[in-house]
């Protein structure tokens, strides 16, 4: 009880801002994307709270349902809305699947907000359709869930902003996509890479390039289908190779031993494998309303070599 007291009466410093600390720290960025292979992404202009299932008010029981298909699917569910939040009229909804086969989107209107449950998402869950329209081209997923934490608010605003005047159709403002001290935070699906740290001006130009085929290796996370020791590996060779092409690399096998990691790889270079070992870095606060330090994974390459 006492501890739980000293911990209430701490006082939070309102002023830390995760993202300025990790930046400052020269936090790599690489291996950091959230490992999910399939998304939901459905239309509600919000307010969205900060658990967003859960307090987005939402009608009656569906967050709970939405909650739960996602722990046993293991998808991942996003809120997303317009820059601007506007309201009425259907609500998109987008059943997406980043890889490590082809990539692709469906989507449809959704007339009434409730009739997500009723998607086969058990098929989503297996990477298979979910029978919804089949669409080409790209999607925009800019994190502006400030409630969740204040840097993806102040970061993915004006984000949000810029690419919604240059890609207006493709954009969209989300819910929490998973670190916030990378801010500002975006996914370009349909192979779910993640960007971070990423201004105004240079999201344009990321965006730009990804819908040209080509990636951005400064800003990139990772790619969310793979897991972050594979994200690591990529980074390093893609890195050294200037391998930007959004296909020019695709994993053949996955050795694992301990904490080390070997990943063949193919490219238009022949096939390389990268061995990576994953550590832990210093300890840090990983959000503005962290409740202590923690000591994120980082990862060293061991070896580069033509297989």
């Amino acid at each position: 009880m006492a501890r739980r007291l000293r911990l209430a009466c701490a006082v939070i410093d309102r002023s830390f801002r995760c993202s300025h600390a990790s930046e400052a720290a020269a936090e790599p960025l690489l291996g950091t994307a959230s490992t999910i292979t399939d998304w939901l992404l459905v239309e509600h202009p919000g307010p969205w709270g900060e658990h967003a299932l859960r307090n987005a008010r939402l009608p009656a029981g569906l967050g709970d349902v939405l909650r739960r298909r996602e722990r046993e699917l293991q998808i991942r569910v996003l809120l997303i809305r317009r820059h601007g939040r506007p309201t009425g009229g259907p609500r998109s909804c987008f059943a997406i699947h980043t890889g490590p086969d082809l990539a692709w989107m469906e989507h449809t209107d959704l007339d009434d907000i409730r009739d997500v449950a009723a998607l086969d998402l058990g098929a989503l869950g297996r990477g298979e359709s979910v029978g919804l329209t089949p669409i080409d081209g790209v999607v925009f997923a800019v994190c502006t869930h400030g409630r969740r934490d204040p840097c993806c608010a102040e970061r993915g605003r004006p984000l949000a902003s810029a690419l919604s005047d240059a890609f207006p159709g493709e954009t969209w403002e989300s819910t929490h996509v998973g670190g916030d001290r990378f801010a500002g935070n975006m996914i370009a699906f349909p192979h779910g890479f993640y960007f971070g740290r990423v201004d105004a001006g240079r999201g344009v130009e990321i965006a730009a390039g990804y819908v040209a085929g080509s990636i951005d290796l400064e800003h990139l996370r990772g790619r969310s289908c793979r897991s972050t020791d594979v994200q690591a590996a990529e980074h390093h060779l893609r890195t050294r190779h200037g391998l930007i092409g959004v296909d020019d690399v695709s994993v053949v096998e996955v050795a694992r031993t301990g904490a080390e990691t070997i990943v063949t790889f193919r490219t238009p270079f022949g096939s390389w494998w990268v061995r990576v070992r994953r550590e832990r870095g210093p300890e840090e606060r990983l959000t503005c309303h962290g409740d202590g330090p923690r000591r994120p994974p980082r990862f060293v390459v061991l070896g580069m070599e033509g297989a």
